[in-house]
């Protein structure tokens, strides 16, 4: 077809030019999704480990200030072991369980994230709860 002298070039689209365009987008986009949802799985698993260890603290305090002087440690260790799921069991560091003057007991508990589920590997970076709570029974 001939230009006309000052008419704009003109660039005509021809029929199904773009066929194939969405599948090229689409996989292109799904290591990006993918990506993201193992993230965004990953920061869950952290947050619910953060969750684990301060309720484990919490429960281990709570039996710990129950028993008497003599058997805290024994008794804050179980209710901690008791609290954990088994995935979380073998990488936590129970630390000061049931310690503490006559005033306060504490507890201070250290587990390892998992990485993708639990079980499989864990995560270099330690999650410490501490808890603690006024003796009973002075």
């Amino acid at each position: 077809m001939k230009r006309r002298k000052g008419e704009p070039d003109r660039i005509r689209a021809r029929p199904g030019r773009d066929r194939g365009q969405l599948s090229i987008e689409f996989t292109g986009m799904v290591p990006i999704i993918l990506v993201t949802l193992v993230l965004l799985w990953q920061a869950v698993l952290v947050g619910y480990t953060f969750t684990l260890a301060s309720g484990a603290a919490d429960e281990g305090v709570r039996k710990a200030v129950a028993a008497g002087a003599g058997d805290r440690r024994g008794r804050c260790e179980a209710a901690v072991y008791e609290r954990l799921p088994s995935a979380w069991e073998g990488p936590a560091e129970i630390g000061d369980c049931g310690a503490g003057g006559d005033d306060v007991v504490t507890a201070t508990i250290t587990l390892k994230a998992p990485v993708l589920f639990p079980g499989f590997a864990s995560l270099p970076i330690p999650v410490t709860a501490t808890a603690g709570a006024a003796a009973e029974g002075k």
